[in-house]
């Protein structure tokens, strides 16, 4: 009996790590005209399907607050706006986000930063509407463990939902969030 708990053992982690993997895929969308890599990648978070397009742009030796400048909303990408689908409502903290198609913002900062959720969509990244803005959560930040040179945006599943995380040179921000 015993010889077979490890063949076993191992089949379940093997199984566990395909789950996990067949929660994301990240396609390529096409070529930004800034030379940016434009990227979709969607989730399965409790039972929501949760996608998110972006530009990835490259640190490429540049000061990180002149390409997340404090204070000021920033497209979080390259070239046209990041775009949020979800098939399900979402919560961060109090804010509800029915589903739908939102575009993302971030206000950086050296503190804090800002998710801004905008109801604006299809515009470039640098056209933000403060009136069009469905909410601004605020976001946690740290540093990342080595500077990451292109940006990344991605979703980790948690027990209590999922966690949205923007990491890009040394900063890291993360927001929480809920399937309703």
């Amino acid at each position: 009996m015993r010889r077979f708990a490890l063949p076993v053992a191992c089949a379940a982690l093997a199984l566990a790590g395909a789950a996990t993997l067949a929660a994301q895929k990240t396609t390529e969308v096409h070529a930004g005209r800034g030379g940016s890599p434009h990227v979709r990648t969607v989730w399965t978070i409790d039972g929501a399907e949760i996608s998110i397009e972006y530009g990835r742009p490259y640190i490429k030796g540049r000061p990180e607050t002149e390409l997340m400048p404090p204070g000021k909303p920033w497209r979080t990408g390259a070239d046209e706006a990041t775009t949020l689908k979800t098939s399900k409502m979402l919560m961060f903290g109090t804010v509800h986000v029915p589903a739908g198609t939102y575009t993302l913002f971030t206000v950086p900062g050296e503190k804090d930063w800002q998710l801004i959720i905008s109801k604006q969509t299809g515009q470039w990244g640098t056209q933000y509407s403060p009136d069009q803005d469905l909410a601004r959560v605020p976001m946690t930040i740290g540093k990342t463990q080595a500077p990451v040179e292109q940006l990344m945006i991605s979703i980790d599943d948690t027990p209590q939902g999922a966690v949205l995380r923007v990491e890009w040179g040394t900063a890291r921000a993360t927001v929480a969030f809920s399937v309703m």
